[in-house]
């Protein structure tokens, strides 16, 4: 079976790392490219990490492309005092020294999407989703290109992360979030409902920093960083992993459970600014536009983690 072409939309962060990680150690996956996002940390950021973790998974060919360095409407926020001042803190990375490729990654999302057939290629954004929206209204046909777009964004029983109502990616860019779920193109969300389903805890920490590679240490020192704001936020033992959801779906669609249903993002008030209105009893005539998860196999996503960053140099 030929494999899966995806792009990941990205603004690494430590657990869109492990997430483009995970993607790259997936034969089952065509990583085309990464296009960066302004997010956890600013653009200038989120795409030196971004080169960083194509380094550290032996990528160096992965073309990387930086995007929207500000939200469509409204001023950029972000979360150093989650992800820490670089976005990556935790490990000791070395420098990158592959480069950005030369154009803005709207224009080559939409060449590539425009060169693609007709609902070969699945997008996998990890973070705001503004290169997404702007692509889409720049060339509306690029909807028949995309597959579907996994997401990690939203939440609704669980409540937000950024906000009591929201959840950090839908919340700084909620236009942006109400354009893609209102495009049409199929969506699969992975909300905050699942993410605090997989946590980091210290024994999976142990198994990766035990694996005898470079990439295991690594994510092992990303997620020890990451974890600390969560575990001192809920009180668990370990923090939610959110992002590699999007990519174990893509791999193991077996593992989660949801429900198709209508989702509305609140892009009017200040107070629940983000919140994303998910119809999860169908008390609405309002169509379906997402298939929103609820419900994980925690152990199955994490052998399946520990089995491909285990392939990693």
């Amino acid at each position: 079976m030929a494999a899966r072409p995806i792009i990941i939309d990205t603004d690494p962060g430590q657990d869109d790392a492990v997430a483009i990680l995970l993607a790259l150690a997936s034969p089952e996956l065509d990583v085309l490219g990464l296009t960066t996002v302004a997010g956890n940390v600013p653009l200038h950021l989120t795409s030196r990490n971004a080169l960083m973790v194509c380094e550290l998974a032996g990528r160096p060919d992965l073309p990387v492309f930086a995007g929207c360095d500000r939200p469509l409407l409204r001023r950029l926020v972000t979360a150093e005092h989650i992800h820490g001042r670089t976005g990556l803190d935790g490990p000791d990375l070395p420098e990158p020294s592959m480069a950005l490729r030369p154009g803005h990654a709207v224009d080559w999302l939409v060449e590539t999407l425009m060169a693609a057939r007709e609902g070969e290629v699945t997008l996998c954004p990890l973070g705001p989703l503004t290169n997404v929206a702007l692509a889409l209204a720049r060339e509306p046909r690029i909807a028949s290109r995309i597959r579907e777009i996994v997401l990690m964004g939203g939440g609704f029983f669980e409540g937000g992360n950024i906000t009591p109502a929201a959840e950090f990616n839908i919340h700084v860019d909620p236009h942006a979030a109400a354009a893609v779920l209102g495009s049409g193109v199929p969506v699969v969300m992975m909300p905050l409902d699942v993410t605090h389903k997989v946590l980091t805890s210290r024994v999976r920490l142990d198994r990766f920093r035990a694996l005898g590679n470079r990439a295991g240490p690594a994510v092992a020192a990303l997620l020890d960083f990451f974890e600390r704001y969560d575990e001192a936020k809920y009180g668990s033992d370990g923090g939610p992993l959110h992002d590699p959801c999007t990519v174990a779906y893509l791999l193991r669609p077996e593992l989660f459970a949801g429900r198709r249903v209508n989702v509305a993002v609140e892009t009017a008030s200040e107070l629940t600014m983000g919140m994303t209105v998910v119809d999860w009893w169908r008390v609405t005539a309002r169509p379906a536009n997402a298939l929103v998860m609820r419900d994980v196999d925690a152990q199955g996503f994490f052998d399946l983690l520990f089995e491909r960053i285990a392939r990693l140099p």
